[in-house]
């Protein structure tokens, strides 16, 4: 009796579970259901302009992809235009060291359009693909040589480079005076020192040797650089020492160092930032200086191309006097030519009311222009007969050549080349390009 009773309360219980399970699994079902994300519905509109966004990219991707490189990279200049305000908000130093790293890690456009042929010229024996040139000051430590030629510049002039590094002057030391388009700097030479540029230099030269290898054997094609940076011509402007007792020896110690990864050398006797430099301007003081750079460059063993040619890089605030004791020293000494001219220490009427005037250190850009160009006149046409003959082929082979002062404080708008407009009567540079070496063989 209660084994039968046992037997049936199980049954129910069995049963009972068995009807349980069913409702259960829907219950548990309908929850998952609720609880599942829903799938987003676009609305028509939203679907046609999805698809006419994919449509423009995939056909805007297809455009660029047939147009040649020529017009690619002339777009990637005028795209720079966006990043101008940016670089505006930094501060002038930050700017330039941010530009100065962009460029060596090739972060910006690279000129593909080939130069006009009546662009090229050839001065000291070497050829310039154009003579818009990029002026020592930018890029002080050799870090960007390729990035910047890269740019279209004819040649780069790296530097100023001091035998020992130093770090310069306190900061801030750089100041933006904006509506003069003008910089005020006084940077005092900061530089890494003439080893760190020295191993970077080789470090480049060594890389560009097997590239050139490499394309020539490929190609089958004769591989013409313009000089020892490749397809440019690169500059290697030397300084002097803060503490340094014999300026000489330092600019010695340069040449031997750096000439044989220059193809033209620069003495810089007109720094305003370095105590006692432009003293070395002096007749006496200057043509000893050239004599023992120039002992010293000739005393080392060079190849069918000679020596790199010697320049010196003077000042925009000597008197006539001094122009002509410069002049005399180019003569006697066959100087292969000048840089005119460094900053100014004086500020012009333009710049003499600006809040900044008064800092202390070199004065750059728009109103300079006139003080450089009176240099220039005075030099190359003086009085006293210093002006012609040798000496004059010397500067009109140097007028040939543009370093412009270029800096990421007022970033181009558009291609170094297309930025050169000359202020003569030249509409471009192209009809200013070799003007000056045509009239040497009037002299």
């Amino acid at each position: 009796m209660a084994a039968r009773a046992s037997r049936k309360l199980l049954r129910d219980f069995l049963f009972k579970r068995a009807c349980a399970a069913p409702a259960a699994s829907a219950r548990h079902c309908s929850s998952a259901a609720q609880t599942a994300p829903k799938i987003p519905h676009f609305s028509k509109k939203g679907r046609l302009l999805t698809a006419a966004t994919l449509g423009l990219v995939i056909s805007g991707g297809a455009y660029v992809s047939t147009v040649d490189e020529a017009t690619f990279c002339g777009w990637l200049f005028s795209a720079t235009k966006i990043v101008n305000p940016f670089f505006a908000l930094l501060d002038a130093e930050t700017a330039h060291r941010l530009a100065v790293s962009a460029a060596a890690c090739g972060w910006v456009p690279r000129e593909k359009r080939p130069d006009p042929s009546n662009l090229g010229l050839e001065v000291w024996g070497r050829k310039f693909s154009n003579p818009i040139g990029l002026a020592a000051g930018f890029d002080k430590n050799a870090e960007a040589v390729d990035g910047l030629l890269g740019l279209g510049f004819g040649f780069v002039e790296i530097g100023s480079v001091t035998p020992v590094p130093q770090e310069g002057n306190p900061k801030p030391r750089i100041f933006r005076l904006r509506e003069e388009v003008a910089i005020i700097n006084r940077c005092g030479f900061n530089s890494e020192g003439i080893v760190a540029v020295a191993k970077r230099l080789g470090a480049q030269h060594g890389k560009r040797k097997l590239d050139e290898t490499t394309s020539s054997s490929s190609s089958g094609e004769e591989v013409k650089p313009g000089g020892k940076a490749g397809p440019g011509i690169l500059g290697v402007n030397l300084g002097k020492n803060k503490t340094s007792e014999d300026a000489s020896a330092d600019y010695r110690q340069g040449v031997h160092t750096l000439s044989q990864y220059a193809d033209y050398l620069v003495i810089n006797v007109s720094s305003p930032n370095t105590p006692g430099l432009r003293m070395l301007q002096g007749r006496k003081q200057l043509k000893d200086l050239v004599k023992q750079v120039q002992g010293a460059r000739d005393e080392m063993q060079w190849g069918e191309e000679g020596p790199p040619p010697l320049l010196v890089k003077i000042a925009p605030d000597l008197s006539k006097e001094d122009l002509e004791d410069i002049a005399a020293v180019a003569l006697a000494l066959r100087l292969d030519g000048l840089i005119i001219s460094n900053t100014t220490v004086s500020r012009p009427e333009s710049v003499s009311k600006h809040p900044l005037a008064s800092e202390a250190g070199g004065l750059s850009g728009k109103p300079l222009f006139d003080m450089s160009t009176n240099v220039i006149k005075e030099i190359g046409c003086g009085d006293g007969g210093w002006g012609k003959g040798w000496v004059m082929r010397v500067f009109f082979i140097s007028l040939s050549l543009l370093l412009l002062f270029f800096s990421a404080l007022y970033l181009n708008r558009s291609s170094s080349k297309q930025r050169a407009k000359s202020k003569t009567s030249f509409r471009w540079i192209e009809e200013a390009a070799g003007v000056q070496t045509r009239r040497v063989g009037e002299v």
